[in-house]
């Protein structure tokens, strides 16, 4: 889906630059929250032996336990692609 975005402001500067600046700065910040939500992952991947594409099917049979930590890994991995997915629409983001 394409958006356009308008921004009207009562300033002297140009706001190409501090818009460009803000989207940088918050690609940093996705960035190191995706690290860290991938490592959190990668924890739960190590002591359970299964990958997350394994523990997500076995979820859905109803083959795993409806436990604190199977939760925990299902918030983990729907955080993960939340910010996955905000990471890629601000990369894509043209300012003109």
């Amino acid at each position: 889906m394409r958006q356009e975005i308008t921004v009207k402001a009562n300033a002297h500067e140009d706001l190409k630059p501090l818009v460009a600046a803000a989207i940088r700065n918050q690609l940093v910040v996705l960035q190191r929250d995706i690290e860290s939500s991938s490592k959190r992952i990668e924890v739960f991947e190590r002591e359970s032996g299964m990958a997350s594409a394994e523990f997500e099917r076995k979820m859905a049979a109803n083959e795993i336990e409806d436990t604190l930590d199977a939760l925990n890994w299902m918030m983990e991995l729907a955080s993960l692609r939340l910010l996955q997915g905000k990471y890629k629409s601000l990369c894509e983001a043209e300012i003109s």
